[in-house]
């Protein structure tokens, strides 16, 4: 399986390197990169403006929206969730094996 390498870095400076298995049927890992760099890049952008956002704010919007653009996919609804899932595993298990380099911050 391919992987895309990412650098996450926090507003704390906290560095996250990352190994990302992709999907096989990714047709561009450019565009997985630019499209996860813009999302990150505009929950960094209202989360600095709106008042007291906390993890338990920002991880409901973001399965809501997988759930919105899951739905809104033209295939059986069952085989598009499962789909889903395992991405959404998968990506959590790589970020679970990503270097962190720097301390803990935030609240969960």
């Amino acid at each position: 399986m391919k992987k895309m390498p990412y650098r996450a870095t926090t507003a704390t400076g906290e560095v996250f390197d990352i190994e990302f298995p992709l999907h096989p049927h990714t047709a561009s890992a450019v565009c997985v990169q630019q499209l996860l760099q813009a999302v990150l890049a505009s929950l960094s952008r209202e989360i600095a403006v709106l008042p007291k956002v906390a993890n338990g704010d920002v991880l409901p919007a973001l399965a809501m929206a997988m759930a919105v653009r899951a739905g809104i996919i033209y295939a059986p609804q069952a085989l598009v969730d499962e789909q889903a899932r395992g991405l959404l595993d998968v990506a959590l298990q790589a970020m679970t094996q990503a270097t962190r380099v720097g301390p803990a911050a935030g609240h969960a």
